[in-house]
C-alpha cells in the first residue's frame, strides 16, 4: 500500500483546554506534532503520499505542514464542514483523493510502532476487504475475532455473539478500493456500523493481532504522560530542547520535556512537566504535573493541571 488516510478532524474533548489550542494530532511529544510520528511509521511501512481530514482548528495543519509536506511525502488535506462526518464519513469524504487503490488507515491520536509489515502481509495472504490490526491486551478488549478463520466475529456484541475472546482495535486497518462501496458520501458514521454490516453480510472482515510494538491512545492527560516518561526511557529525543531556555537556579526534577522557546525562570522549581513550544514559567514558579501550552506565561504554584 502506498498511500494512507490519517484521520486528523477528531475535535479531542478529553483533552481541553490543550485542544483549544491545536488539534489532538498536533500535540507535540518530544517536540514534534504527534501525527509526525503516524507519518513516519507509514514511510518505513512503504506509504508515499498521505490524505488528512480536518475539521477542528483547520488553520494549525498548514502552519505545521506550510509546503504540505512530510519526508518529501505529500500530504492532501481535506476540510470536514459544518459537520464532523465521522471515520466512516471522513473515508467516503476523499473517495476522490484516494483514487482505485488500496489504503491504510491510521487515527491521528495514537502513538504505536507496531509493525505494520504484519498486517500488509495478513491482509494480501487472506484476500480481505478490509483487514484491522488488533492487540490481545489494552483498555477496550471489544473485537471478537474468530482465530480459526481470521475473520472478524463481533463488535461491541452487537451481534450477539456472546464471545469473550475479546482483542483491542488499535485504529490502524487496511482496505481495498471496493470499501468504499459500503460508505454513504455524505453521512455522518462511524466505521463501526460499516464493520458490522459487512460481517452480518459475509464481506472479508479480518483481523491479525500484532502484540509486538507499543500502543497508545492519547485520548487523556493521563496517557500523554505516560507516553513521554515511557518514550523518554527508550531514549526518544531530548528533553530539554536546545533551543529552551533554563535560567541558572531554576530546579527540574523528574522527567521535564521543555520545547524551543520555552521559559523556565530562576527559582522556578518544575516536577514531571511539559511545557510546549514558547510557555513561559516565571521565576519562583513551582508546577508539578502540569502541561503548560504555547504563549501561556505561569506565576505562582500548579500541580496536575493544564494551563
Amino acid at each position: 500500500m502506498h498511500q494512507a488516510f490519517v484521520l486528523g478532524a477528531g475535535l479531542g474533548t478529553r483533552l481541553r483546554p490543550l485542544t483549544d489550542q491545536l488539534p489532538k494530532p498536533l500535540i507535540p511529544v518530544f517536540h514534534r506534532p504527534l501525527i509526525e510520528f503516524a507519518f513516519d511509521h507509514l514511510i518505513d511501512a512503504g506509504v508515499r503520499s498521505f490524505v488528512v481530514n480536518t475539521h477542528h482548528l483547520p488553520g494549525a495543519y498548514g502552519r505545521a505542514f506550510p509546503e504540505a509536506r512530510h519526508a518529501g511525502a505529500p500530504i492532501r488535506f481535506r476540510q470536514e464542514s459544518p459537520e464532523r462526518l465521522e471515520t466512516a464519513g471522513g473515508i467516503a469524504n476523499v473517495r476522490d483523493l484516494l483514487g482505485n487503490e488500496g489504503f491504510l488507515v491510521y487515527n491521528g491520536d495514537i502513538l504505536t510502532d507496531l509493525p505494520l509489515e504484519r498486517l500488509l502481509s495478513a491482509h494480501r495472504a487472506a484476500g480481505n476487504l478490509v483487514t484491522l490490526a488488533l492487540r490481545s491486551t489494552g483498555p477496550a478488549l471489544h473485537v471478537a475475532l474468530d482465530r480459526d478463520s481470521g475473520r472478524i466475529a463481533d463488535i461491541h456484541n452487537r451481534l450477539g455473539s456472546g464471545r469473550t475472546d475479546g482483542c483491542l482495535f488499535t485504529g490502524v486497518y487496511v482496505c481495498e478500493p471496493e470499501f468504499h462501496d459500503w460508505l454513504t458520501p455524505g453521512r455522518v458514521e462511524s466505521v463501526i456500523p460499516v464493520f458490522l454490516r459487512m460481517i452480518q453480510a459475509g464481506a472479508p472482515l479480518g483481523g491479525v493481532v500484532i502484540d509486538e510494538g507499543r500502543w497508545w491512545d492519547l485520548g487523556s492527560r493521563e496517557a500523554y504522560l505516560d507516553a513521554h516518561r515511557e518514550l523518554h526511557a527508550t531514549g526518544v529525543g531530548p528533553a530539554l530542547h536546545p533551543l529552551a531556555r533554563i535560567a541558572d537556579g531554576a530546579v527540574l526534577r523528574g522527567l521535564n520535556v521543555i520545547g524551543p522557546g520555552a521559559e523556565v525562570g530562576a527559582g522556578a522549581v518544575l516536577e514531571d512537566c511539559l511545557l510546549w513550544p514558547g510557555a513561559r514559567v516565571e521565576p519562583g514558579a513551582r508546577l508539578a504535573g502540569c502541561i503548560v501550552r504555547s504563549g501561556v506565561t505561569v506565576t505562582g504554584e500548579h500541580g496536575q493541571t493544564d494551563l
